[in-house]
């Protein structure tokens, strides 16, 4: 099965009853229709978040069809 027919596949939850089982409150979501939305920085645990590790890509070459061109 590829990665789309996976997600396809399976059934999508209301955002508010995954962050209720994570055991975050209703009103720190902030709503982006049903599916997702955002949530406070204040919720992230700073120590589990300082052993993470950072990425950054500054630059990517751009594709045959030009995607990633900068101008």
């Amino acid at each position: 099965m590829t990665d789309l027919e996976i997600a396809r596949a399976t059934p999508l939850r209301p955002i508010a009853e995954i962050a209720l089982k994570l055991g975050i409150p209703a009103e720190a979501l902030e709503p982006y229709g049903r599916y997702k939305a955002k949530l406070p920085l204040t919720l992230i645990d700073d120590e589990k978040a300082a052993r993470g590790k950072l990425i950054l890509v500054s630059a990517i070459n751009p594709t045959p069809a030009g995607e990633g061109k900068t101008t």
